[in-house]
């Protein structure tokens, strides 16, 4: 009985981390859903996906800065481009899908 209740005890432990681990967020997902509008067209100087001359003076700041003028909004971006239900960590990935063409 004893060796069946561990073999139980830890089946269950491995099932509760298995169904509480999270996936990485999905960078071009979250672009596409939420970063596109603006970043596909230059909606209210938005910088456009690709466009190295936009995107350098924002790199230039390094990505923690660029991070956290995502999370917070700037200029006419509000925080998180107005989707406020993304997670920090979403946001990083969109950000890090975007900022890929042009480093």
């Amino acid at each position: 009985m004893k060796k069946m209740t561990t073999v139980i005890l830890a089946g269950t432990a491995l099932l509760a981390f298995a169904a509480t681990a999270q996936a990485e967020p999905d960078g071009e997902a979250v672009y596409n859903s939420a970063c596109m509008a603006c970043h596909m067209t230059g909606a209210a100087g938005a910088p456009i996906m690709g466009d190295t001359g936009a995107w350098a003076p924002r790199l230039e700041k390094g990505i923690d800065e660029l991070y956290a003028s995502s999370i917070n909004g700037i200029g006419a971006m509000p925080p998180k481009g107005g989707f406020t239900n993304l997670s920090d960590e979403e946001v990083h990935a969109a950000v890090d899908y975007m900022i890929k063409p042009v480093q």
